[in-house]
């Protein structure tokens, strides 16, 4: 009986027991030497390691741990500081650590739009709860100049006040980073690439901007997906729509458990006068001023009776239109009768009240897509194309003054139909319908169970004519 009772205690030792009874043998192993050199990494007067820094474990050969040094506990905050200055040193936090919580203008500047203003306070607000737990990842997404990197700088620069080892790199500087390492002499491409993917806390910024090789995205997803499976804190910042991400690292960012998404709807600082625009290529900053308010009936310019009552109909029906976007509304009319003035004026209705449309004429939109084939485009075709057909509500005008080549024929088509089988709402201008106009593209502007036809039937706007003022004499 005392031999079973030995055998389950045997079974039932600790990984403590046998680290302690390690600790044992390398004690037994050292003599007490009082003039031991001390310049080993560890603490000289550590009971466990005796100053060495490292210990083995005495385990079975097949423990997986077997044969390996551990770092003694004595060395614990040695290890801590060090990691926390080299992960520093890939860092280019130093340049970036004017960008705080405290400097960053959480309503953003003077005339920004309420949805504008209440998207950066709603990031603003999550990426401080973010810094103050670590926990899970957060997503910041927007156009350029949105104060993405601010915020991502914000939380590290605070994580790093916290004594947190902390990693913040741009996408491609840290594939540079791994890309050099095979020829650094002070580190292995392994080692480098195990300090991005273990560190305490990463911040990939600019993701999507890479030179997306195969190389690229299988380092990008192994990154990534070690960060996931171990719940490892992060924070990406992506001017991509989640459409454009890849599958697999797709699928992890839209993991609501682990991922909060923030889309940030201002637009760039650094271009104050397009403040109050929308989108980079939206022209409706240059028509603010045309509203319902501002829409001239024209009864001083002798008009018909008929030409009137189209311009009440029409400024009754896009006020309505405006108030509950949905379907289609197609005006048409002759030049200058008053077409882009109503629809600016929904645009700008809609804006008022937070919800953000698009606004462009046919031939800039067209114009807008091919430059995305120029060697200095910051966007691919792909991106640009996908922000137009999919914004809540759309305001086309000018259509049928472009010079339609087959590949902007095909664009609109494409565009058209996918709004037309997505039902999303549409305002779109036009002079006139004309037969050699787009077959496909006049079929859904005239399916009546989705779109709703307003003609003005008013000429050109000419101003009204004013008499001359009669001349005074000279004695009055």
């Amino acid at each position: 009986m005392p031999s079973g009772k030995s055998n389950t205690k045997s079974a039932k030792e600790t990984e403590g027991a046998k680290r302690a009874k390690g600790v044992k043998k390398a004690k037994a192993s050292r003599k007490p030497d009082d003039n031991r050199p001390h310049d080993l990494p560890g603490d000289p007067d550590c009971p466990i390691c005796k100053g060495v820094g490292y210990y083995r474990l005495d385990v079975p050969l097949d423990h997986p741990d077997f044969g390996k040094l551990q770092i003694c506990t004595c060395r614990q905050g040695q290890v801590s500081q060090h990691i926390h200055r080299r992960l520093f040193a890939l860092s280019n936090l130093e340049s970036l650590s004017h960008l705080t919580f405290e400097n960053f203008k959480s309503r953003g500047h003077v005339g920004l739009r309420p949805a504008q203003a209440d998207s950066l306070e709603l990031a603003y607000n999550q990426a401080r709860q973010f810094a103050q737990s670590l926990k899970g990842w957060l997503l910041l997404q927007g156009g350029y100049g949105c104060g993405k990197t601010h915020l991502a700088a914000a939380i590290a620069n605070f994580a790093v006040s916290m004594g947190v080892p902390t990693l913040f790199l741009t996408v491609p500087d840290l594939l540079d980073t791994l890309r050099f390492a095979y020829d650094d002499p002070n580190a292995t491409f392994e080692q480098r690439f195990d300090d991005i993917r273990e560190a305490p806390f990463l911040v990939m910024d600019d993701f999507g901007t890479q030179n997306a090789t195969g190389w690229a995205r299988e380092k990008l997803f192994q990154i990534l997906n070690f960060r996931y499976i171990n719940r490892l804190p992060l924070v990406v910042t992506t001017n991509l729509l989640m459409e454009e991400i890849e599958d697999r690292i797709r699928s992890r960012m839209e993991d609501p458990e682990l991922v909060t998404r923030v889309y940030m709807r201002s637009p760039d600082y650094r271009q104050p006068t397009n403040e109050i625009g929308r989108d980079e290529f939206s022209s409706l900053a240059l028509l603010h001023n045309l509203t319902f308010a501002t829409f001239d009936l024209r009864k001083g310019e002798g008009l018909t009776a008929d030409h009137i009552e189209s311009l009440k109909r029409a400024l009754e029906a896009t006020r309505e239109f405006a108030e509950r976007p949905r379907g289609w509304l197609v005006i048409t009319g002759p030049y200058g009768c008053g077409k882009t003035h109503l629809a600016a004026a929904i645009a700008n209705y809609r804006a008022d009240l937070g919800h953000l449309p698009m606004f462009v004429s046919v031939p800039d939109l067209l114009d807008h897509l091919r430059a995305t084939f120029g060697p200095s485009s910051n966007v691919t075709l792909d991106h640009r194309f996908e922000e137009i057909r999919t914004t809540p509500l759309l305001i086309l005008d000018d259509l049928g003054t472009q010079s339609m080549t087959s590949w902007g024929r095909e664009k609109l088509y494409q565009l058209f139909n996918y709004r037309y089988l997505a039902e999303l709402a549409t305002v779109i201008t036009t002079p006139e319908f004309k037969d050699e106009m787009d077959a496909r593209l006049l079929s859904r502007m005239q399916d009546t169970r989705l779109s709703r036809i307003i003609a003005l039937a008013a000429p050109s706007y000419r101003g009204v004519t004013r008499q001359a003022a009669p001349k005074r004499g000279r004695g009055r």
